[in-house]
């Protein structure tokens, strides 16, 4: 099975099974959802990255694969890769000051 995302410039791009389990456990290091695993972000919140550019990088890469999971409403299939699956659960953003991430 080949999984793909499109890069910052719109090419397909292959990402690796193991991004899955990263995306399922890592957490976001900054704005209003600090601290959530990226799986766990809003769909809202990383359509507003498409907007204004993902962070450069590995974890910008991370955040494109988690919409495009999102997207395609398969957000289930990684619920069994989280390792503390309730740690993020009904989670309220930080209450950040952060007006670029408001």
């Amino acid at each position: 099975m080949h999984l793909l995302y499109c890069d910052d410039y719109g090419n397909k791009q292959m990402f690796e099974k193991e991004d899955l389990v990263i995306l399922a456990n890592q957490t976001i290091p900054f704005g209003r959802y600090r601290g959530r695993a990226l799986i766990d972000l809003p769909e809202e919140y990383l359509l507003w990255f498409v907007d204004r550019g993902f962070p450069a990088g590995k974890l910008g890469e991370l955040m494109q694969i988690t919409l495009e999971i999102k997207i395609n409403g398969l957000e289930a299939l990684i619920e069994p890769l989280k390792r503390n699956p309730d740690a993020n659960k009904d989670r309220k953003p930080s209450k950040s000051t952060n007006r670029l991430l408001s």
